[in-house]
């Protein structure tokens, strides 16, 4: 089988290896579809600590059952699966108080290598976090799990209320699904985003208003200040702009990660008095994930509308250059 290897930034090599056998618990799965993802642009530009090098890349997929490893239940060959890349193990102390995104063993054994033709799907995964794709969604859709369950979980986190104003920063695949799920909850949403293509979607994916950086953007709540402010971009300076847009008593999340050891610095005079919370948030757990995936079944969500163009194995390198010009949101690449 061939499969795309991140050898180090910005070197994408295919290699020609064995299909492996599952073992006990564990389904191979035929790659139909996979997603490119910000994580995986990251990883491709600079390196990233969840992701070796050299290693099997990427982690946003949908396929069909290869073979079935033994003592897997509920599952068998042909069936077509949505699913994530990591499941908790229930046991450690952060399992135990529910915090299961928080696990500490749960980015120890990802599921890496949906650039490829076969994967192997771990036994935690199986278990806990694979579902079958009904025919009503399509391989594309289904490929959208993992990040929406990412979504969610922010959404879940910030809790916000029936007609909240609430300021999205970034126009990336992350920030257009949060459109999307708080719309579904009937909140007001502003964008906040440079490049006009990517606004003019937001606007067609249901953002009551689009604004670039050289404009006014607390004219949305009455110069008011905003219920909620979702950080997506991944940049320093944006962390320490939000905080600009928050009202009195209102909710930073920070969802773009920074590098890690990377230092910020707060105001403590606007944190303290104005009761401003910060609210860092990572990855999903397993209610999410049945969230997400009951959202995709749903229908309600425009998922397709964020795949920019289709590429093979061979041409997955090309997919990466796009995305570090800024060209395109997510690619779809098809083994």
């Amino acid at each position: 089988m061939k499969s795309a290897y991140l050898i180090k930034p910005g070197r994408i090599e295919l290699v020609e290896k064995s299909i492996p056998d599952p073992g006990e618990g564990e389904v191979l799965i035929r790659v139909k579809s996979a997603l490119t993802c910000g994580t995986d642009l990251k990883a491709y530009l600079r390196g990233h600590p969840l992701i070796p090098m050299p290693g099997p890349f990427g982690h946003e997929f949908s396929g069909v059952i290869a073979e079935v490893g033994s003592g897997v239940n509920g599952f068998k060959k042909d069936e077509p699966v949505m699913l994530v890349h990591t499941a908790p193990c229930g046991e450690c102390g952060y399992c135990k108080r529910g915090l299961f995104n928080l696990c500490r063993v749960l980015t120890k054994d990802m599921t890496l290598g949906a650039f490829s033709e076969y994967i192997i799907v771990n036994k935690r995964v199986v278990k806990q976090n694979m579902f079958h794709k009904p025919d009503s969604v399509s391989f594309e859709q289904a490929a959208f799990l993992e990040p929406l369950s990412c979504v969610v979980h922010g959404v879940r986190v910030l809790n916000p209320q029936r007609k909240d104003n609430v300021l999205i920063i970034g126009t990336g695949p992350i920030g257009l699904l949060f459109i999307q799920v708080l719309k579904l909850k009937g909140v007001n949403v502003a964008v906040l985003g440079r490049n006009s293509f990517k606004l003019n979607l937001a606007k067609e994916l249901g953002a009551d208003e689009i604004f670039t950086y050289s404009e006014d953007l607390l004219n949305f709540t009455d110069g008011f200040g905003f219920d909620s402010v979702i950080e997506c971009t991944g940049k320093k300076e944006v962390w320490l702009k939000s905080v600009s847009y928050i009202r009195k008593g209102g909710t930073v999340l920070l969802f773009g990660g920074l590098k890690s050891g990377t230092e910020v610095c707060y105001n403590a005079g606007r944190l303290h008095y104005d009761e401003i919370t910060l609210k860092g948030v990572f990855h999903y757990t397993p209610d999410d994930i049945k969230e997400a995936a009951d959202l995709i079944k749903s229908g309600n969500l425009k998922l397709t509308k964020l795949i920019s163009g289709n590429f093979s194995l061979s041409d997955i390198t090309v997919a990466f250059e796009k995305l570090s010009k800024g060209e395109g949101i997510k690619y779809l690449i098809e083994p």
